[in-house]
């Protein structure tokens, strides 16, 4: 036992002060894609052509987040005149359209429902149904209960039930051996409820959209709250979604 409080001592508080302070990530993460529309035409196409997820509108100079997988080829390719990743994972929104962007989206928090925030404000409790996902979302949401993150210190908490929930949580792209069983939880789940499409698969199906197997759209089955990009989004990009829409 001595042992035990002699190394809590030593080792000290490891919990980020996130979002009290700033937080800085690795520099190879791969955040919001900034895009400069003053970059040639032609350019721009070759990067649309290249991109294995149809998520640029070389048209209009936009990157759909919900389809984006963050693979960079674009930043490679244009040698970032055309794109650039930056550090920063505040990629979540609550209306689909906000995620065809050029960088710049509105604030979430603004964009909350109102009602929600009174609701779920102190305590928010989630379902997190994993449908056929590679379970890359799954584990970097799983992060969030770590001691860093300690996400039992905002009010938010993954319970066992749906019946205990006040939402879920939907990862993967939904295949059609999960739809009945997505559908089921999302019933069980008391109203009023929420719903979040988290990662690239249930915004659009990520690798597998047009895939008969799959769904590929989690708000062509049920109505979404909360969309959190990402091929798999940051536990931060979570994190500041979760905070920003609920408190």
């Amino acid at each position: 036992m001595l042992k035990i409080i002699q190394n809590r001592m030593e080792q000290g508080c490891r919990t980020s002060k996130y979002p009290k302070a700033p937080i800085t990530l690795n520099k190879r993460y791969r955040g919001m894609p900034k895009v400069h529309k003053n970059c040639p035409a032609a350019l721009m196409k070759k990067c649309a052509d290249l991109c294995p997820q149809d998520a640029i509108d070389a048209d209009n100079g936009l990157i759909d987040l919900g389809r984006c997988v963050f693979c960079g080829q674009c930043e490679t390719l244009s040698k970032g005149d055309f794109v650039q990743f930056t550090q920063n994972f505040e990629l979540g929104v609550a209306k689909k359209e906000h995620l065809l962007t050029d960088g710049n989206l509105p604030r979430l928090a603004d964009n909350a429902k109102k009602h929600f925030k009174k609701l779920f404000g102190r305590s928010l409790q989630l379902r997190q149904v994993s449908a056929a996902g590679c379970n890359s979302c799954e584990a970097d949401t799983n992060v969030l209960n770590t001691p860093f993150f300690d996400l039992a210190r905002f009010g938010i908490q993954f319970v066992a039930s749906p019946r205990h929930a006040d939402g879920i949580h939907v990862t993967g792209p939904i295949s059609r051996n999960m739809q009945a069983a997505l559908l089921t939880t999302y019933e069980a789940v008391p109203a009023p409820k929420v719903v979040i499409a988290s990662g690239s698969c249930s915004i659009s199906g990520g690798p597998f959209r047009g895939s008969p197997e799959v769904v590929g759209d989690l708000n062509s089955l049920i109505p979404v709250d909360l969309y959190i990009p990402g091929c798999p989004p940051h536990p931060l990009t979570t994190l500041h979604a979760l905070l920003n829409y609920f408190k």
